[in-house]
């Protein structure tokens, strides 16, 4: 069997600068690969980031068919093959993802666990309720979480538990910040990661959702009810992996209290706005990450 070489050190470095420099390029309203990080562990979340950017990109981005996108992924999957079974991967990208990965002693099942969900992206764009949506969160954002507290030689069943369900809410979250930017992709098929069976109790169809999306409509007071009962949920559930900022010691801790607070303050921002997001998506300014900043110095 063909085992994995090692990349000239220059070309395996500009590969991890453009991963750290394609992890600042796409505006997030929490860190990524910050300053806050120990300088040993920037490159190789950079490089998670950039795996997982890529491969999401490849399901939401550009005007591909489901075919072609399916397909970019299917390659993605490829290279973790030939990086399971010790075989030189095809990229450069690739065989510098493959060397972190042994030297760091990752596990691979969370980057395959990414792409599942980024090709159930493609292909799946409404959900029954509430457990088909932490199912998909289990794949999509739990993986981050788990890869990183293997890096930082944390992953205790209590800690990856606890990452579990930061991650969980910080992916819905990003669905309640983002309802009309999904609602517009894949085709055409406007995708909705809210749960139908909840919108139905509140007495919203798609209809309503496009009448907001396309703001011929303001929401009203369904549409707020339903959001802040949605809110609630995710506060509970970012609430109970808060522990994890705390055991977490020095600057690695300090970067999780900050992912933790920035998913308060955008809850706070929806809230505040009634859960208008068609009107008034929630970003973050400078203000906001300096509180968060100063939040985040305060074990809590």
């Amino acid at each position: 069997m063909m085992q994995n070489k090692t990349l000239p050190s220059s070309q395996s470095a500009q590969i991890i600068q453009g991963s750290i420099q394609h992890a600042h390029s796409h505006y997030e309203n929490f860190p990524v690969a910050s300053f806050l990080l120990p300088p040993d562990l920037r490159q190789p979340i950079a490089l998670i980031y950039h795996f997982a950017r890529q491969a999401d990109d490849f399901a939401d981005e550009g005007s591909l068919s489901v075919a072609q996108r399916l397909h970019l992924l299917g390659q993605f999957k490829d290279e973790l093959d030939l990086l399971q079974a010790y075989i030189k991967p095809q990229t450069p990208f690739f065989a510098t993802l493959g060397g972190m990965i042994k030297r760091r002693k990752l596990p691979l099942a969370p980057f395959y666990a990414l792409l599942d969900a980024f090709s159930q992206d493609v292909v799946k764009t409404r959900y029954e309720n509430y457990d088909e949506v932490l199912d998909y969160c289990q794949r999509s954002a739990n993986p981050i979480g788990q890869l990183l507290l293997h890096l930082y030689g944390a992953a205790t069943p209590a800690n990856l538990h606890y990452a579990d369900n930061v991650c969980s809410a910080l992916q819905i979250i990003n669905f309640l910040q983002d309802i009309a930017l999904d609602f517009e992709k894949n085709e055409g098929k406007k995708r909705i990661y809210l749960c139908q069976d909840e919108l139905e109790a509140f007495g919203i169809d798609e209809t309503v959702i496009a009448s907001y999306a396309s703001k011929q409509s303001q929401v009203d007071e369904r549409w707020q009810g339903f959001m802040h009962f949605n809110l609630r949920r995710v506060s509970a559930l970012l609430a109970s992996g808060k522990p994890l900022g705390r055991i977490l010691q020095g600057r690695i801790g300090l970067e999780m209290r900050m992912i933790i607070s920035g998913g308060e303050c955008i809850i706070n921002k929806i809230s505040h706005a009634d859960g208008d997001v068609f009107n008034h998506r929630p970003t973050l300014n400078r203000w906001d990450w300096l509180m968060i900043f100063l939040k985040a110095l305060i074990k809590r």
